[in-house]
């Protein structure tokens, strides 16, 4: 690990300052990811900054509008345990409890867990010399490598990895938006649009300016907290990533057809893949395996899998119609 400096915040404005005049500066939360990648060598900040003063954790109703505002500092432990997260976002609670240990859960923060970056082995260690996220320009060794956990939605030929968050999956669906707070001041990413696609330029993972700082996230009121579901395929039971996630709500109407619906997928995608092509087909709809399999036809429409991954087609596919059946209490 290269030698770095380390200050403690203590104010939002003065931190975002510190990031625009130091280039390669890192704030540090939790540190769950960003100091694996500092002793792999991978990340190389010249000085960290502990956000952990900033009074950024608190979880609260927004007024008047019924939703709810996580700060950027809360724990991913404290945000699956707290009650209006348990009754009004079981969705969250689920995603949150799937993903890691109890020990990273306690220590991960919510605006740490939207910056994750991707487990991809190329990407991970220095060692290999192709991977463009880590090297802009010295190509995609997971293309002809191993890429059995790759993309198989929104890649491009200069990378095929894939975003790791199990948060971010459900936070997708419940069309979550993030605020944050910059030198220019402050403004709101909707969910949909923080996290980008690879195309030509994969280290750029965020639409997030390199001196703003996540400070919030509000969750809109939604008409799905009885009928959702996150699936979460894995290797093993526990402590792994996901081969394939899906997070599933859908809104009923009194006679028992589907208001609204959302479908978001995790682990196929270089960002949180939102199924907006599927959503639609679901409206109108009384919940049956037709219904679901359609959707999830839609949903991975445009697919495409690699010598080692192209399983995960079906499995996706198979995955959205369980969700959508666990959500309606269909199966």
């Amino acid at each position: 690990m290269i030698p770095f400096s380390y200050t403690r915040a203590t104010d939002v404005d003065q931190t975002t300052l510190q990031l625009a005049s130091a280039p390669r500066a890192k704030c540090i939360g939790g540190g769950t990811n960003l100091l694996d990648l500092m002793k792999m060598g991978v990340e190389t900040p010249e000085q960290l900054i502990d956000v952990n003063p900033l009074p950024l954790a608190k979880i609260e109703e927004i007024d008047g509008a019924g939703g709810l505002r996580i700060g950027a500092l809360a724990r991913n432990s404290d945000v699956a345990e707290h009650p209006l997260v348990i009754k009004r976002y079981p969705l969250l609670r689920e995603a949150l409890l799937s993903g890691a240990s109890p020990q990273l859960r306690n220590m991960a923060t919510v605006g740490g867990n939207l910056l994750q970056r991707t487990r991809c082995p190329y990407f991970c260690d220095p060692a290999f010399p192709a991977c463009n996220k880590r090297k802009p320009g010295s190509g995609c060794g997971a293309l002809e490598g191993f890429n059995r956990m790759h993309a198989i939605l929104g890649q491009s030929d200069h990378c095929i990895a894939t975003h790791p968050s199990d948060m971010c999956v459900a936070l997708a669906a419940l069309d979550a938006v993030i605020h944050v707070s910059g030198p220019q001041g402050k403004r709101e990413i909707p969910m949909r649009e923080f996290h980008r696609l690879p195309a030509n330029t994969p280290e750029i993972e965020t639409t997030l300016h390199p001196s703003e700082l996540i400070v919030a996230v509000d969750l809109p009121r939604l008409g799905f907290s009885e009928n959702s579901a996150y699936i979460k395929v894995r290797d093993r039971a526990s402590y792994a990533f996901a081969v394939v996630s899906v997070a599933a709500g859908l809104e009923m109407t009194s006679e028992g057809s589907i208001k609204t619906a959302r479908i978001a997928l995790g682990g196929v995608a270089h960002k949180p893949w939102r199924a907006f092509d599927a959503e639609p087909l679901l409206i109108g709809k009384r919940p049956n395996a037709e219904v679901f399999a359609q959707a999830a036809e839609m949903a991975l429409a445009g697919a495409r899998g690699y010598k080692q991954n192209k399983f995960k087609i079906e499995l996706a596919r198979r995955s959205i119609v369980r969700a959508l059946a666990v959500a309606a209490h269909a199966g």
